[in-house]
């Protein structure tokens, strides 16, 4: 539970020294860093000097009430959640509290055992929209590959949105640069896991002799740079997506442990011999002709209808020319705001050329060509 991250910091405000110091010692027990302030001055002192994480504050006290201490941390840092606590607690309060930004609201009397669900259920919100927010962030800035004028890319992206809702392995095939990485983004952002991790690892990027370490985790000791246990890729990515990029790369040898973890549902930690269970949707993405691949045995047959329960097969560029001009304008915006020019758009003659253009590296050459 997030509760028993010892560096989650705690502030505790009310009028009451008895309390405070009851409820800090509860928390600093729980594994939290708490303080505590007997006023909202010193709450809000205290705010201005510490960076905390949440503050848990009574309602009626002297001079500051807890609604404008609400109030005046809602305007400082606008982020920062609050529970509020009171003896007089009431349905209409309490939904005027969390009207005017309260995460949470508790009444007195009250258990340790319930402000401990609560503050861990205001924190796992949080992550949740802070993720959420960082998910919308990168579509935002990578979203023009999924810029669907033809008819082409909008079936494309139709499919994309209707595998989003399953919780199937998935193919991405197409040229490098095409837009498959930033397509897995999406079907992730679409999809009930947009909440948890999206992890991504090229296969082809890693060594063979670490592959197994990097996607199941290893235990201290199994090798000798082993010196601590660390979580694979299946275990970060936990609740959530999995994207295996230029999956034909994988070693023969990582490709069969790959396809017993996806028939399991567990992974073994390289130096374990102990399976855990895993809840990961996988989406997997290769550039290679898949026939030739399968031909020549560099990927193996029984993995690939395993992952290719759905299949995307992502154009490259020049096969959805009619895309061309809205990328360039989406390009040109990320562009200038990059490098901070005024550029208002691109030339008729132009733009003719570009849409010409065969574009062999896809819509990352578009990109770069742009920026250049």
């Amino acid at each position: 539970m997030i509760r028993s991250a010892s560096r989650t910091s705690v502030l505790v405000v009310d009028d009451d020294a008895a309390i405070v110091e009851h409820l800090v010692e509860e928390l600093e027990r729980a594994g939290f860093d708490a303080a505590g302030a007997t006023s909202g001055a010193a709450a809000l002192e205290d705010l201005s000097v510490h960076a905390r994480d949440l503050v848990v504050t009574d309602v009626e006290m002297p001079g500051m009430r807890g609604p404008e201490l609400l109030a005046e941390i809602r305007r400082r840092r606008p982020k920062l959640p609050v529970i509020l606590i009171t003896a007089f607690g009431s349905i209409e309060l309490a939904v005027a509290t969390v009207k005017a930004g309260a995460s949470d609201f508790l009444a007195k009397p009250f258990s340790v055992d319930a402000l401990l669900l609560s503050i861990d259920r205001t924190l796992r919100d949080g992550q949740m929209r802070r993720e959420i927010t960082r998910l919308r962030r990168e579509l935002q800035r990578e979203g023009g590959e999924l810029v669907a004028h033809g008819e082409r890319m909008k079936a494309l992206v139709e499919l994309a949105r209707r595998a989003a809702r399953t919780n199937s392995t998935l193919l991405l095939t197409g040229e490098s640069g095409s837009g498959k990485g930033a397509l897995a983004r999406f079907i992730h952002a679409s999809s009930p896991r947009a909440a948890r991790p999206f992890v991504q690892i090229n296969c082809g990027a890693l060594p063979a002799g670490l592959i197994e370490s990097e996607l199941f985790g290893v235990r201290r000791g199994a090798y000798t740079d082993a010196r601590e246990n660390r979580d694979g890729a299946f275990l970060q990515a936990s609740g959530g997506t999995l994207f295996l990029d230029e999956i034909g790369e994988m070693p023969a040898a990582a490709q069969t442990a790959l396809l017993q973890v996806l028939e399991t549902g567990a992974v073994r930690p390289v130096g374990s011999d102990r399976e855990q269970p895993v809840d990961v949707r996988v989406l997997a993405a290769t550039n290679r002709d898949v026939d030739e691949a399968l031909r020549e045995k560099k990927l193996r047959a029984d993995l690939f209808y395993r992952l290719a329960v759905i299949r995307i097969d992502v154009p490259p560029l020049r096969e959805r020319r009619d895309d061309i001009p809205a990328l360039v304008e989406h390009f040109l915006g990320l562009a200038t705001d990059r490098i901070g020019r005024d550029i208002v758009g691109v030339r008729e003659d132009a733009m003719r050329w570009l849409v010409a253009h065969d574009w062999p590296g896809n819509v990352r050459e578009l990109a770069n060509r742009i920026e250049r």
